[in-house]
């Protein structure tokens, strides 16, 4: 008994290691601030922890994943003391590794754009098009129906184009890599 436990301990830490970073550039598009994007990711990797004796299809520990940062996410948005954050007009200026400064300014207007829609629809974008999954996964994962998948994305659009104006062609490829 205490091999396998040791055995799961060092699967959960290789696979920790290999995720970390991904999950937190995906809480930081979630939220929009690092230290929450932290906190939510480790949230995420706690749940996994606890239940991982239980996942029996090494396919399927993404996907769990996901949902437990999802979940995560709109668990801290409904909670009142995050309603009391106030909004300001200009972000603070975040440290960025060495890029190309016109890729670093369509990174900055697009996430500062990504932060003006609605919780909801920006999970549906995040998970649509910066994870790549398709509509039912998506669904799946939001605990939502196609239907509402495809309303959420096109309304989360249709936001963003109404926030970055005529810079929206430029914004092609912002999400790849780094956010």
């Amino acid at each position: 008994m205490r091999r396998d436990e040791d055995e799961g301990r060092r699967q959960f830490s290789e696979y920790f290691a290999a995720r970390r970073e991904p999950v937190r550039r995906t809480a930081y598009l979630m939220c929009g601030d690092w230290h929450w994007a932290d906190d939510l990711a480790q949230t995420a990797f706690i749940r996994l922890a606890e239940n991982w004796h239980r996942i029996r299809d090494p396919q399927a520990v993404d996907a769990y994943l996901r949902t437990c940062l999802i979940r995560a996410y709109l668990s801290e948005t409904r909670r009142v003391w995050r309603r009391r954050e106030r909004i300001v007009a200009e972000t603070p200026e975040v440290a960025v590794p060495d890029d190309d400064a016109e890729v670093t300014a369509r990174r900055v207007a697009f996430t500062q754009a990504l932060r003006q829609v609605p919780p909801r629809q920006r999970l549906t974008l995040i998970c649509r098009f910066y994870q790549g999954l398709d509509v039912a996964e998506t669904a799946a994962a939001l605990k939502c129906s196609e239907g509402t998948v495809k309303s959420q994305t096109a309304r989360g659009l249709a936001t963003l184009r109404q926030v970055l104006g005529d810079a929206v062609p430029s914004l092609a490829g912002v999400t790849e890599g780094r956010p």
